[in-house]
């Protein structure tokens, strides 16, 4: 029998193909569900525990007594402040280990999945059980980006990369050689927000996004999906770029046929 999965659940469509994919090859899995994060729909008629953020102590002990030993994150996690999230006995002791790595999102990361593996668990990334979650090189739809739109996709990665060297964030929009925005701790659907209100007239900027230079590929690889599709083109921009074999796309497919339709391109660019 197949080992069986811990995930821990955040938004998004990501958590849901992960459940799906379980179900579909029959391997077991456990959800921890957190409070005011996880979407309640998500774990319904599915095997699950609600925990709040900060009970990682009594998360691993639910996980162990599940035997649900080899864990999987995926989904957003909004992140509230270090105060707000009241953190139980394990938390306090891996914060005072931690030190200052635990305020960078890369570093926080890195330091969780540290900590889980010496508590005994395997960690996997979402790619381990999807397959075709990392996007391919090239051009992925119909539409193909002009020279001035090559240009910006040049810039923009070696822009994200250097905002992620600094993990500060994994995109970053520009418009004719122009920055229009960089991701922070906002998120990119509220910075494709910001871009409606500062985008210039003329051709529509490009969204590139990147995973940054020493990201922990097992979580928060940078991700587009089909809102995502349409929070581009609702900000007016024509394209996006994705890092190839360093971000994922969830439901390829639906969100290559969605921008077709919306005549946006889609390029997994080589990092």
């Amino acid at each position: 029998m197949a080992e069986k999965i811990g995930l821990l659940a955040g938004r998004g469509d990501l958590p849901k193909r992960i459940i799906d994919q379980c179900v579909k090859e029959g391997r077991p899995f456990h959800i921890i569900a957190f409070k005011d994060q996880t979407d309640p729909e998500l774990v319904k008629n599915h095997p699950h525990t609600w925990v709040r953020l900060g009970a990682a102590g009594k998360t691993i002990a639910i996980l162990k007594e599940q035997q649900a030993l080899t864990l999987l994150m995926a989904g957003r996690i909004q992140r509230p402040s270090m105060l707000s999230i009241r953190p139980d006995t394990w938390g306090l002791k891996f914060l005072a280990k931690t030190g200052a790595g635990a305020f960078g999102d890369d570093g926080l990361l890195s330091h969780i999945i540290d900590a889980l593996e010496k508590e005994g668990f395997k960690v996997i990334g979402a790619h381990d059980i999807l397959d075709d979650l990392l996007a391919p090189a090239g051009i992925l739809g119909t539409v193909e980006p002009d020279l001035q739109a090559q240009q910006d996709m040049e810039k923009g990665i070696k822009i994200a990369h250097e905002i992620g060297a600094l993990d500060i964030g994994q995109a970053v929009v520009i418009q004719a050689g122009l920055v229009l925005a960089v991701e922070a701790i906002e998120g990119t659907d509220k910075m494709l927000e910001r871009c409606k209100f500062v985008a210039r007239e003329g051709l529509g900027g490009v969204l590139i996004k990147a995973k940054k230079p020493k990201q922990e590929k097992r979580a928060d690889l940078p991700t587009i999906g089909i809102d995502t599709v349409e929070n581009v083109k609702s900000a007016g921009l024509r394209g996006i770029a994705v890092e190839a074999n360093g971000s994922i796309i969830v439901d390829r497919d639906r969100v290559i046929d969605r921008a077709n339709e919306l005549g946006l391109f889609v390029v997994g660019l080589k990092p």
